[in-house]
């Protein structure tokens, strides 16, 4: 652990689009960071905003760096294992990029690294700071729909296109949809409701153009409620991302969270909120409450990805657990695992 009030000197494994959105402007902006160090293969497009770092061209020249304390690694998928076995071995604590590796075997070997060094490990996982989530966990929370039957989340992309990246829409492990976005949907179910009996997948590619398979439906078996997570990047109208139908009530919530747009357009993220709320109501609420049926629409609050940093922080430094530890990510790959199982087999597959 670090000590309470240390200021840590944190590397970025990566200044792609990940590193450039998510995670620069997060640590140099919080307090209790100090961004020391970007990699950059062969560009130097950190050089304009982060001066004040250093830029490796290498990995393993940056995890050589004695002054660093956190490694942020988000590479490719295919590279998580590789990379954060690299920093630990270096001694460095670190924060993996979901999804946390390919497999459930290179995750697992990964987390008993961790906790034979006694370092640091937490996922990525910054849906959970997202407003429109927050809505949700919210009426969850209030009981306002009743006992709950069926949900479904879903992640609508139009992107008929392809970007040409070999790591999401190539034949490199840990490409596609299920690796690229179930992970923020079956991470949001599990933490919603729990580890499911059983589950069913499709998943299948949807554009000639790529060779990943770009669309994912997994349906989760729990006693008395189906879950379903789904994906697309061939939905230029948009639904509910989060569907709930309970026994009272249901509620419609819209993927609505503008922190995504704002750092694209160059908002600088804050400890306090810093992102503005959706400027339309982007919820539907229908039940029933004190016995009097209730039909508005609401507004969701602006979420806040500096939450995670908050959280890794006061973890760090003793004062708070680890935000999302290195089980919940094992968890989520094993979920795509059993998934891919399952669309392969066309059966459920018994968790």
């Amino acid at each position: 652990m670090l000590k309470e009030g240390s200021i840590i000197r944190t590397g970025i494994c990566s200044y792609g689009m990940s590193g450039r959105l998510f995670h620069a402007p997060f640590i140099d902006n919080h307090p209790a960071y100090e961004l020391a160090a970007i990699v950059e293969r062969h560009n130097s497009d950190s050089r304009a905003r982060y001066p004040g770092s250093k830029l490796y061209r290498s990995i393993d020249e940056m995890i050589a760096d004695d002054s660093l304390q956190l490694i942020i690694i988000n590479t490719p998928t295919h590279l998580h294992f590789q990379n954060a076995n690299a920093a630990l071995e270096a001694g460095k604590n670190i924060v993996v990029e979901k999804p946390f590796t390919v497999t459930v075997k290179e995750a697992e070997e990964i987390a008993e690294l961790a906790r034979s060094k006694n370092l640091f490990l937490s996922i990525y996982q910054n849906r959970r700071y997202d407003g429109d989530y927050a809505a949700v966990k919210n009426v969850l929370q209030k009981k306002l729909l009743g006992d709950l039957r069926e949900v479904e989340i879903r992640y609508d992309r139009y992107r008929p296109i392809p970007a040409g990246k070999p790591h999401k829409e190539g034949d490199l492990p840990g490409a596609g949809l299920i690796y690229d976005l179930s992970p923020h949907l079956v991470d949001q179910a599990l933490q919603l409701f729990g580890w499911p009996e059983s589950l069913f997948a499709d998943v299948w590619k949807m554009r000639d153009e790529v060779k990943a398979k770009d669309y994912f439906e997994i349906l989760f078996y729990y006693p008395k409620m189906r879950v379903r997570l789904k994906a697309t990047c061939v939905a230029r109208e948009t639904i509910p991302a989060y569907t709930l139908h309970g026994m009272k009530g249901s509620f419609l919530q819209q993927r609505s969270d503008l922190q995504e747009t704002q750092l694209n357009a160059g908002a600088t993220p804050t400890v306090v909120s810093w992102c503005p709320p959706p400027a339309q109501p982007d919820g539907l609420l229908h039940t029933e409450i004190n016995g009097e049926v209730v039909r508005s629409h609401l507004t969701s609050l602006p979420g806040n990805y500096m939450g995670y940093y908050d959280d890794v922080y006061t973890a760090l430094t003793g004062q708070a657990a680890n935000p999302v530890p290195a089980a919940d990510g094992i968890k989520t790959i094993r979920i795509i695992e059993a998934a891919l199982q399952s669309a392969t087999d066309k059966r459920i597959i018994e968790l």
